[in-house]
């Protein structure tokens, strides 16, 4: 059985320490993945609903509080806004 003297324990449990550390930062491209993603969601969500906009009809508008004028100038948008 091999004995560590108390510095190379130490060196060791810094290399452990450093090791660790690092893995717990996030990567740049993974971070630009997330936020591409987030993005896209949310631009996929905007489309989902002012496809759900698009099919209410009058009474429906009506209870929501929505004018029909308000109606079309949500749909005109495109759906990156």
């Amino acid at each position: 059985m091999e004995v560590l003297t108390h510095r190379q324990k130490d060196c060791a449990l810094n290399n452990l320490l450093n090791v660790s550390a690092s893995a717990l930062q996030p990567k740049p491209r993974f971070v630009r993945l997330k936020h591409l993603l987030r993005v896209l969601a949310g631009n996929l969500e905007r489309a989902r609903t002012r496809r759900l906009l698009g099919q209410l009809n009058d009474q429906q508008l009506s209870d929501l509080g929505i004018s029909h004028a308000d109606r079309l100038n949500e749909l005109d948008k495109p759906f990156w806004r």
